[in-house]
């Protein structure tokens, strides 16, 4: 069996890793609080929207196929 890595190999290659996750975060555009209450009410109104227009279309059908059945 080979051994692709030594311990310090390995020990190097997860510190990098490390590294440049930090670097990636500091890259990122963290949203103001506002910005973040304003996406999540926007999310949660759209759930809510898709549930009562699944449930009126689901109530719709059910009461068709009881209908017809």
């Amino acid at each position: 069996m080979q051994v692709l890595w030594t311990v310090p190999e390995m020990i190097a290659k997860i510190k990098a890793f490390g590294q440049e996750v930090v670097r990636e975060i500091q890259k990122v555009s963290w949203p103001t609080r506002e910005q973040l209450r304003e996406s999540t009410l926007v999310v949660v109104v759209t759930c809510l929207l898709l549930a009562a227009f699944t449930w009126v279309v689901d109530t719709a059908v059910t009461a068709l196929l009881r209908f017809i059945f």
